[in-house]
């Protein structure tokens, strides 16, 4: 990674970091939603509620994996003077997030 390219920029080096940083603390709140939901007495049915503990732990080891591709793609693209990538993961974290919503909602009526 450090070996190609030359040099970027210091600050978008950095801002490139922060948002590593980030997508990691987004993945340890989907975690701690996931474990959260199966560790507390939530007033949800059983299996909607593990099924939206299993999307949000799902989730969060995607939000893992995204920031570290993320951050060597961005890293590569500012050291060989490319345009920078776009988050290719954002709407699966999104469509993620309100599917396990909807279950826990709809765990709340059953």
């Amino acid at each position: 990674m450090y070996g190609t390219g030359s040099e970027p920029d210091p600050r978008f080096s950095l801002a490139n970091e922060r948002t590593y940083l980030a997508w990691v603390r987004t993945s340890l709140a989907l975690f701690a939603a996931g474990v959260a939901l199966e560790a507390l007495e939530v007033p949800v049915a059983p299996g909607f509620r593990a099924g939206s503990a299993a999307v949000f732990v799902g989730l969060g080891f995607i939000a893992a994996v995204q920031s570290w591709v993320g951050w060597m793609r961005t890293e590569r693209a500012l050291r060989e003077g490319r345009s920078l990538p776009g988050s290719s993961i954002g709407i699966v974290v999104v469509s993620g997030v309100a599917v396990g919503m909807l279950l826990l909602v709809a765990g709340m009526f059953v």
